[in-house]
């Protein structure tokens, strides 16, 4: 008997001392050329942290220094490839600027960010992380 499973991935939201939110420009389908947040797959044997902060530096240059659970993001329909789950984290990141790399065409800290449509169900991810910064302060 074989099982179909969701796939596991995480996404990072990293905002500057500005409120600029990091993004990436995907380079691959599905939502090629649109915004999103750096992250993706994580790796049989990995822990979803580990690959939070694989992803972010595969995608953008930046080290992560701390991670926190911003929530777990499960609609079947959220990724068009198939039923994938996510999990959200706030990143806190060593100094440096973006640079593109593995699955991104640009990497920046983009200010227009709340007038985006971003890839996937990005945007309610930002959408809560902004909440918990909130309630943080």
């Amino acid at each position: 008997m074989t099982y179909k499973n969701p796939s596991i991935t995480v996404d990072c939201v990293v905002f500057d001392d500005r409120d600029r939110l990091l993004l990436i420009r995907r380079r691959n389908p599905p939502f090629a050329g649109q915004f999103a947040l750096p992250g993706g797959f994580v790796d049989y044997g990995e822990t979803t942290e580990a690959a939070a902060r694989r992803e972010l530096l595969e995608e953008t240059g930046l080290t992560a220094k701390d991670l926190r659970l911003i929530g777990v993001y499960s609609d079947p329909k959220r990724d068009p490839r198939g039923h994938t789950i996510s999990i959200a984290y706030l990143v806190v990141i060593e100094d440096g600027a973006p640079t593109a790399g593995d699955d991104a065409t640009e990497a920046q800290f983009r200010v227009d960010w709340r007038e985006l449509e971003l890839a996937f169900d990005h945007n309610e991810i930002v959408r809560d992380a902004v909440r918990m910064r909130r309630l943080k302060r």
